[in-house]
């Protein structure tokens, strides 16, 4: 069963700021002619790669919310120039918005297991396509 990450999103405040930074990096690497690889680098290197290889994502906390993941492609470790262990997690560029769950800060990252992931936002010809901001509404009143 996959393993999940679990990562507060600094700097953006809702999925679609988040998402707009992504296209951002995207074009940057793309102009400067680098593979347009969708990287996070974190300091601390996770022990269980397997495990997260196997089907994990990155979940994003927006506003102490997990709102949105990532599926994880590859985890990359590496020793950078001031000789401090480093890691990235290479993403799929693609979002998926997640049901809102609560998630106190933390630092670093965290493992989440499997069972206790949100589900995702259902998509396709049967869901409810409505603004974030309102099914943000939503949730709060626990309407969905």
């Amino acid at each position: 069963m996959a393993l999940h990450l679990v990562k507060l999103c600094v700097g953006a405040d809702s999925v679609e700021s988040l998402q707009a930074w992504l296209d951002f990096r995207a074009e940057q690497q793309r102009q400067a002619g680098q593979p347009a690889d969708m990287i996070h680098t974190t300091r601390m290197v996770p022990s269980r790669r397997d495990e997260l290889l196997e089907g994990g994502s990155l979940y994003w906390v927006i506003k102490g919310k997990i709102q949105a993941r990532q599926r994880l492609v590859d985890v990359r470790p590496f020793t950078d120039q001031a000789g401090v262990k480093r890691c990235d997690l290479v993403l799929e560029p693609r979002l998926h918005l997640t049901q809102h769950r609560p998630k106190r800060p933390f630092q670093g990252w965290r493992y989440l297991k499997h069972e206790d992931a949100p589900q995702d936002v259902k998509s396709g010809p049967d869901a409810v396509d409505m603004p974030d901001g309102m099914r943000r509404e939503l949730a709060e009143l626990c309407l969905i």
